[in-house]
Formats: structure tokens, sequence, C-alpha cells
């Protein structure tokens, strides 16, 4: 048993807190990783409470996380297992439109993000605040922990003219707060206006990794399966915006990397001068089943965090783009267009934020070079959100 148990805002709004959200036509905004203790699917407890759930809308991947490859878009339909309306907000359409929010009299948010700017739920829930402000709607977040903590940030901030549906406000790649902190900053510094209430956690402090909080893990979608995913993420993401396959298509995804082109050896060697903490990147070769180089033999390695404390994953992915770039000039090569609904930025720069990273290893710039200048993105960020942070 862990030492720390914490009580996500679902639970606390099932406990009986929040009892004014009783008797209101409510819209659901879900995904698998929405339960309740018992791990029941958090719309199933709120209609056993007797809530009045009157409809659910899916992010990316799906209400029921039926997509499994990302940007493989949702339909509408009625849920066979409550008969309830499903909105997609993954598909024509990524902001509720007023006919899907007509008869309802708040809108609930309860999805567990993972802490990193380019996962999409956060867009999807900045979009629906606006959407509720715009029809004078009640937006609720049933706050969740940020599953890779709260106490540290990494990666570019996002710069304007670079926005998409991986990135709609300026925030860094690794953002260290939580859904509801997000919200409540977000709908301030924007000025959306939204009637905003955050449900939020008890028992979580910034410190905690996942495995502290005492909480089942369930995959927020299909290609982070365990927290040690998440962890990696914020940086090997980046990689979907290369030719370098990020792991999609095997049984460890983001942790995994590499390209048919990439000799180990040399991999091995070269990523071996860089001063990365807390991870040993192991050489392997792996054969995704499906997404980039389906059914090809890649050389690459997978990344073992050491320690999570000291692990930079953005670091360690931007040594890696460089080694790439540095091995096999002529085999490696940014992802184009169109991607996420984004139809000129190069997928790349969407990911960095701004296109510091792709001219940068173009250049042949180190790592330390490349990364000159984000820490004061980084600390302005920190002053920006400091008042909104809702845990110790």
């Amino acid at each position: 048993m862990n030492s720390f148990q914490v009580t996500t805002g679902l639970e606390r709004l099932l406990a009986g807190e929040a009892s004014h959200l009783r008797g209101l036509s409510l819209g659901l905004i879900i995904h698998p990783a929405s339960v309740a203790k018992g791990l029941r699917l958090s719309v199933d407890a709120l209609l056993r409470e007797g809530f009045m759930v009157r409809a659910l809308f899916g992010p990316q991947h799906g209400a029921r996380g039926e997509k499994q490859d990302n940007m493989i878009e949702s339909e509408h339909y009625a849920d066979p297992y409550t008969g309830l309306p499903v909105h997609s907000l993954y598909s024509d359409v990524r902001k509720p439109t007023q006919d899907m929010l007509t008869g309802l009299d708040a809108l609930v948010f309860d999805l567990q993000d993972v802490g990193v700017r380019v996962y999409t739920f956060i867009w999807t829930m900045l979009l629906a605040m606006e959407a509720c402000a715009e029809a004078g709607l009640h937006f609720i977040v049933l706050d969740r922990p940020n599953p890779i903590g709260g106490a540290r940030r990494e990666g570019a901030v996002l710069r304007r003219g670079f926005e998409s549906f991986v990135g709609l406000h300026p925030i860094p790649l690794r953002h260290g707060l939580t859904c509801g902190e997000l919200a409540s900053w977000m709908n301030e510094t924007r000025g959306i206006g939204c009637d905003l209430e955050v449900i939020g956690c008890d028992g979580w402090h910034r410190s905690m990794g996942w495995r502290e909080t005492g909480l089942p893990w369930v995959a927020p979608s299909p290609n982070l399966p365990t927290p040690e995913s998440c962890i990696v993420y914020p940086g090997m993401v980046l990689l979907e915006g290369t030719n370098l396959s990020e792991g999609r298509g095997t049984t460890k995804p983001f942790e995994y990397f590499g390209a048919p082109y990439l000799n180990v050896q040399q991999l091995t060697e070269f990523l071996v001068q860089e001063p990365l903490d807390g991870v040993t990147i192991r050489p392997c070769h792996f054969e995704p089943t499906f997404q980039k180089h389906a059914g090809a033999m890649c050389a690459g390695g997978q990344l073992h965090v050491t320690d999570p404390q000291t692990f930079q994953s953005v670091r360690t992915a931007v040594a890696i783009l460089r080694a790439a770039r540095e091995l096999a000039p002529q085999e490696f090569g940014w992802s184009e267009p169109p991607y996420e609904y984004e139809e000129d930025l190069m997928p790349i720069d969407m990911l960095w934020g701004h296109d510091g990273l792709r001219n940068g290893i173009d250049d042949g710039a180190t790592v330390d070079e490349i990364l000159e200048g984000v820490q004061e993105g980084l600390d302005a960020f920190g002053q920006s959100v400091a008042s909104f942070l809702m845990y110790d």
C-alpha cells in the first residue's frame, strides 16, 4: 500500500461535494481513464448516484477509447451501454457546437491528462470552455493528478504563429500543471470568461509520481499504456515530427525509438557522449506492427529511466534527433504536413512550439545550443501561473 492516497475530483463529487450539480442536466467529457473507485467509468458512477447526465462528449481516441492510432477521427453515435448521445470532439468539429449543448445546464470535464502541451485533451478542454462561455453554461473540471508530477517543467514555450490543435496557448512542452490549474489560468489570461468551477484533488502534492498516488493506472490513450511511458513522453513525442519510429506499433511506445537506416553501434557511441542524467539507453532492434516502418527491422534504443527526478525527457529526445541527423544525414528527415488538422506548419515546429529545434538540428547545433533560451521561457511561464497553483 502506498503511503499517500489521492482522492480525485470525481470521487469528491460522488461523495457529496458540489451538491448544487444535482438536478442539473449535465454533459460529460470522458475517455477510458475517467474512472471512479472500483474502476467504474465516471458516467456509470454518476448515473448510479442519480446525476442527470444527458450527453457524452468524446476527445481524441473516442469516449470509450475505441480508436487505437492517433489522428483517426471518431464518429457521433449513440452509446450502446447508456443510450446517451455521444458527440465526437475529434471529427468534423473539435469545439462543441451550440446544438450539442442544447438542453444542458453544465458541461463536466473528467479527462486524465499527462502533463504535456501536445496531448490534445487540454485543448479539448479549452475549446469546450469557450463554447460554454458563448452558450452561458457552467463548466466543471473534475481534477486529476498530473501523472509526471507538478514540480518540473521542460521544453520550449509555444510561440505565436505556431498555434494548432497540439498547442493553442503559450505553455511549455512539459507544463507541470493539472487540468484544473490550466483551466483557471487560461480562463483568466485568455479572457475566456467561462463560468468555471474546479473540483480539486485531495492529497495530491506536486512532487508525487503516479505510483505514490495510490490510484490505478488506466491508459488515457492507447499508446501511453503505463506511467513509465508518460515519463518519457514529453520529449519522445517530438519524434512524431520525423521519420524516426517513436515506438508506435510496439509494446513500448515512446520508450523505443529507431529506424531501419540507423546503425546501433554508431548510435550508442554517439549518445554516450551526451550528458543524459537519469536514463540508460539500451541499444536494441524492433519491428513495428503499424505506423512508421511497419514490418521493417528498426535499429535504435530503449529508454530505461533510472531516476525520474533527474531524467530530462526533452534533452534526451533532442540528443536522439541530433544523433540521427549526424549519423544518417541523407536518410533522416522531417515529417511533412498535414498533421493534426494543420496543412501548412511543419509537424516538428508544431510539436516544439516554434522552428528553433528544426533549424538547430539542421544547422548542426549542439544540444545546449538548441536549448539555449528555453529556461527563460520556463521561468516566465512559472511566474505567470504561480497564483493559479492549487496544490503544494
